[in-house]
């Protein structure tokens, strides 16, 4: 699912942090509220889901000093126009500001559209501002292509890696689709042709050129076309073996056998439950991680050191000191 617009949310409030909060509080603000949020901690309850998704968003925004920064600017900037949500019902943090001249497309307020998002090819066109003679057929060389428009939009990870289809409303009104691929990475350029600015001189037009941001999942990453997910076990599930169950980026879920004596950093692999793109499909990358237990009561704590004295006595450090002195 797409994300909201950020003009419509305040993240700061949602996480209860001041502006001007620092990176060490913002962190520790966001570890209280997912440890009370966290579903599986409420079990069944969408009210503590819902709102576990809201504060992971906003602290995925937050905790990124980029996306902090544009955050800010963008809700600063109060009420310019830029990306609207898509027939398919997705929200954008995507801003074409001052993309509307505010009515009756009054062409010389372009001059100050294009100063704020740059422009490719030197400049102005020809000697003055839009409209009027350039280099190209009234003077030599033929008609002047128009100027390219840079813009940036900000996805949600899902989005990122599902695909979507949003829609820019152009200068004159009339809405601008943007389909976003499958599997688009963080950085991406995808380039509108024939969408930027006009040639003054009835050349071609320029192009739009859009740099996909992606922002982190709090969950899966990912590497090329497979997504990776670190999936704890306990002491007794690795020794002994288990099968477990295993969150996907879709929100089912898989089961996974845990071999006997599994250590920590092992891959489990499934298959074809990675990025799927026109180019091929990645895997899901479930690495596991032994978790120890932090406070044993008595029974327990007695039942481990008995174990302590039947274990094998063999030392797991042993190779770890033989490469060292190599």
């Amino acid at each position: 699912m797409a994300s909201q617009d950020w003009f419509d949310k305040d993240f700061y409030k949602v996480l209860g942090v001041s502006k001007d909060v620092s990176d060490a509080e913002l962190k520790k603000t966001y570890r209280k509220l997912a440890r009370t949020y966290h579903p599986d901690s409420n079990a069944g309850d969408a009210a503590a889901e819902a709102k576990f998704k809201e504060i992971s968003e906003a602290y995925s925004v937050l905790s990124d000093k980029e996306q902090r920064a544009e955050y800010d600017q963008l809700r600063a900037m109060g009420s310019g126009a830029r990306f609207q949500p898509g027939a398919s019902g997705g929200g954008f943090e995507d801003v074409f500001s001052r993309f509307s001249t505010g009515g009756g497309g009054q062409q010389a307020d372009f001059d100050d559209l294009f100063a704020m998002f740059g422009q490719q090819g030197g400049g102005r066109f020809g000697s003055g501002r839009f409209g009027q003679p350039s280099g190209g057929f009234r003077g030599f060389g033929g008609p002047q292509r128009g100027a390219d428009v840079t813009a940036r939009t900000t996805l949600d990870f899902t989005t990122a890696v599902k695909g979507d289809t949003i829609t820019l409303q152009g200068e004159d009104g009339r809405p601008i689709k943007v389909k976003i691929p499958a599997g688009v990475s963080d950085g991406q350029k995808i380039k509108l042709r024939g969408r930027g600015r006009p040639s003054p001189d009835g050349g071609e037009a320029g192009d739009i050129v859009l740099t996909v941001g992606v922002r982190p999942h709090p969950v899966f990453t990912r590497e090329g076309l497979n997504l990776r997910i670190h999936v704890p076990v306990t002491f007794t599930e690795a020794a002994l073996g288990a099968t477990i169950e295993v969150p996907t980026l879709g929100g089912d879920v898989v089961k996974l056998r845990v071999a006997p004596g599994t250590p920590s950093g092992r891959v489990l692999r499934v298959k074809g439950r990675g990025v799927q793109t026109a180019k091929g499909t990645g895997d899901l990358l479930a690495e596991v991680q032994v978790a120890v237990p932090t406070h044993l009561d008595g029974p327990a704590r007695e039942a481990l050191e008995r174990f302590h004295e039947l274990e094998p006595k063999e030392n797991p450090r042993a190779d770890l000191m033989a490469k060292a002195r190599e």
